[in-house]
């Protein structure tokens, strides 16, 4: 009987630090390639992240450099991403609209998940200290 309790209880805990560990962000687009190319559109509200991810066995040919822009008027909205090394990271943006990326690859296999934020998720994001180095 205290076996059961104990096993039901575990089960609980589990489900409840599971529930407690997720978040609110929509993935509202996921694009990925190994050449250049222009995305699909898509919509998003600010804020959203940018996830990206950038590998390749050519390490010193291989380059990616991405241009955010506006699909009604075709304003470049910047560039978001350049790279010549394998790697990942998140950029978050506060920009509303309508949208797709110009993709500029060389040697290099990339994916852009694009995901809707709540406010609340978007205060917890803090842009890395360039003078703190993570050993």
């Amino acid at each position: 009987m205290k076996l059961k309790r104990l096993i039901s209880g575990g089960l609980s805990l589990v489900a409840l630090v599971a529930v407690g560990t997720t978040h609110a962000s929509e993935v509202v687009a996921t694009f990925s390639g190994e050449r250049t190319m222009q995305t699909r559109e898509f919509d998003v509200k600010g804020p959203w992240i940018l996830d990206w991810r950038v590998t390749g066995e050519y390490a010193r040919d291989m380059a990616v450099d991405v241009t955010l822009v506006e699909a009604g008027t075709l304003q470049h909205m910047g560039n978001v991403l350049k790279t010549k090394w394998a790697g990942n990271g998140v950029r978050m943006f506060e920009e509303s609209g309508r949208f797709f990326f110009q993709v500029d690859s060389t040697l290099s296999e990339w994916t852009l998940k694009v995901e809707q934020l709540t406010r609340e998720e978007a205060e917890l994001y803090k842009p890395k200290d360039p003078n703190k180095l993570d050993y």
